[in-house]
């Protein structure tokens, strides 16, 4: 099965060579599910054929909010309504999440109490998930055909599922302790408070439920799932 990773940004270039870029933190994170990945680096204009380039898809977390003026943003909107159309699965993680709630009618904003960062505890539906956080943008209005299927008490909106072919999930499971630190090294200071770095980086070492989600996710995307 050929999974189309549809990248919205670039890792930092101080961690780029020990960790590979967005993509590859993917294709680390679903290796030995049997997946072949093709990767489009829509953020540099770089767009598949159509939705059928690919048996299912996958958009990456960005720097990038998903309301600025990009030129890349339509065009990935409009892909997205075309991959719902024609029933494939697609997952969307952070960005991901954000920008697929927006183009099916959801709206997303920077959240007034400021950031999540770091290992944080969710409710997928009764069953707790720790995965490691990066954003300040949310989704604030869910989707018309969306449904809320994880959420804390910081993320109302934490992860969403549309029918039964798209899921979206605002954490970040493909971010291991290694990348949050590179993360809260070279590009939190001055974004996060002194206070807020202090605590994710003293989190580093939290147990995370990141592999559960990779097993779910293959499995979604396989058409296991729903």
């Amino acid at each position: 099965m050929k999974i189309g990773i549809l990248q919205t940004g670039h890792s930092p270039d101080e961690v780029k060579a020990e960790l590979g870029d967005y993509a590859d933190m993917f294709v680390r994170l679903l290796d030995g599910h049997g997946f072949e990945f093709e990767t489009y680096s829509v953020v540099d204009g770089q767009f598949p054929s159509g939705p059928d380039a690919a048996d299912g898809w996958l958009i990456t977390g960005s720097k990038h909010g998903v309301y600025e003026d990009h030129t890349w943003i339509p065009p990935l909107e409009q892909f997205i309504r075309d991959v719902q159309a024609i029933g494939l699965p697609m997952i969307g993680v952070c960005f991901g999440h954000q920008i697929i709630a927006q183009a099916l009618g959801g709206k997303v904003e920077k959240f007034a109490k400021g950031w999540a960062a770091g290992p944080q505890t969710y409710d997928f539906e009764g069953k707790p998930m720790v995965l490691n956080a990066w954003h300040q943008d949310q989704v604030t209005q869910v989707p018309p055909s969306a449904r809320v299927v994880a959420t804390n008490a910081f993320c109302e909106n934490a992860a969403l599922l549309y029918g039964d072919h798209i899921f979206t999930v605002q954490p970040h499971p493909e971010f291991a302790a290694r990348m949050l630190e590179g993360l809260i090294t070279h590009r939190a200071p001055g974004v996060l408070s002194p206070e807020q770095i202090a605590d994710a980086a003293a989190k580093l070492d939290a147990p995370l439920d990141d592999r559960a989600m990779a097993d779910w996710m293959a499995a979604f995307l396989k058409g296991q799932k729903s």
